[in-house]
């Protein structure tokens, strides 16, 4: 995989999920990522799970950003890199002396990403939120229900990861417009937003797509002699037909799109053929007939299954292995590290006027 950011610095001073994920995505690209950390450290560290998952890789710097010399450390960092990433609520930057006016004097071509869960001037921006408050907005949790129409709780925090996707796609879109025009860019990512982008299709139909919905029988999840589940996706009628006539049941051919429902004899008939085999056998069965069956995988068998290791090497997972930083690790050398470009920025500047600048 080629490390299509190499030589892409970002100071990250984002916290939990989101902004560490997005600047992750980048982090497997080639990019090298400064996470920028107060005395106590990120909080989530205290989760090491999520610390761990979203930034391998990284170089951690602390710096106490309510002091004056935390911040004129910050902005020595800032002034030597290609983007920003911050998830504080609306205004917090800017109290700190690093909002994005504030820095572009420093680095004019900064890209700027602000991760927040309502943007930065909607009308309940202001107000505290987390995941599941941004999934109860943006619709996406109306479509998790049980068969009693109640919202399941997801225990996957998708306006998190979907957020972090979308910020991590827009720094990639603005670094190419900058290496197009040398203009930085300012991006208000909105968790809220992201997530709500999933339900364009919803707008005219409240319960989505109906044939998706868990409601015909050549497309539903089924339990297996194991207590496990398989997903049979034969959308298709070249795949229900090639289910059937491998099945030897060619007598349920008519039944293509017909109800998931007690009434349904196929229905009921498909079910105790799944419950008559373990997953495993499923599995090798659904590989031989091509009939979009695949099996529900729990996390810890994911990476283990070879089509999920090879797309992970092809997408590029440079850092899966990589050095989890321990806090402040890199603090001393990349302070120096700045403090050394500073000098050597001063040394090859020329002051017509003859008397000392900014330096």
């Amino acid at each position: 995989m080629i490390l299509l950011l190499q030589g892409i610095r970002i100071i990250d001073f984002s916290w939990y999920l989101p902004g560490p994920f997005a600047t992750q995505r980048l982090v497997d690209l080639g990019a090298e990522v400064i996470k920028v950390e107060p005395p106590n450290g990120d909080p989530a560290r205290q989760m090491s799970a999520i610390f761990h998952a979203y930034n391998r890789g990284k170089k951690s710097v602390v710096l106490d950003l309510k002091q004056p010399a935390g911040k004129e450390a910050a902005l020595r960092l800032i002034s030597n890199s290609d983007v920003l990433v911050e998830s504080f609520r609306p205004g917090v930057m800017v109290q700190l002396g690093l909002g994005y006016e504030q820095v572009r004097k420093t680095n004019p071509d900064i890209v700027y990403c602000s991760i927040t869960g309502y943007g930065q001037t909607g009308p309940m921006s202001d107000l505290a939120s987390h995941d599941l408050n941004y999934m109860s907005l943006s619709g996406v949790l109306s479509q998790f229900k049980n068969d009693k129409g109640r919202p399941v709780h997801p225990a996957l925090t998708l306006a998190d990861l979907i957020g972090g996707i979308a910020a991590s796609e827009a720094i990639v879109a603005a670094l190419f417009r900058r290496e197009r025009s040398g203009e930085g860019a300012y991006l208000d990512i909105s968790l809220t937003g992201a997530i709500a982008t999933l339900m364009a299709h919803y707008r005219n139909h409240p319960e989505g797509i109906p044939f998706l919905s868990d409601r015909i029988v050549n497309y539903a999840i089924y339990e297996t002699a194991d207590d496990r589940y398989v997903s049979l996706a034969a959308l298709e009628e070249k795949f229900w037909t090639r289910f059937c006539k491998h099945a030897g049941r060619e007598d349920w051919l008519h039944a293509y799109f017909s109800p998931t429902t007690e009434e349904n004899p196929v229905y009921e008939e498909v079910k105790r053929w799944f419950r008559s085999r373990r997953l495993q056998d499923w599995e090798v069965w659904g590989s031989e007939v091509d009939c979009c069956l695949t099996p529900v995988l729990e996390p810890e068998e994911v990476w283990r299954h070879p089509q999920v290791k090879h797309d992970l090497a092809t997408i590029g997972l440079s850092s899966a292995d990589a050095h989890i930083p321990e806090l402040g690790e890199h603090t001393e050398a990349l302070l120096n590290q700045s403090e050394t470009v500073k000098e050597q920025k001063c040394e090859n500047k020329v002051n017509p006027a003859g008397s000392e600048g900014a330096c």
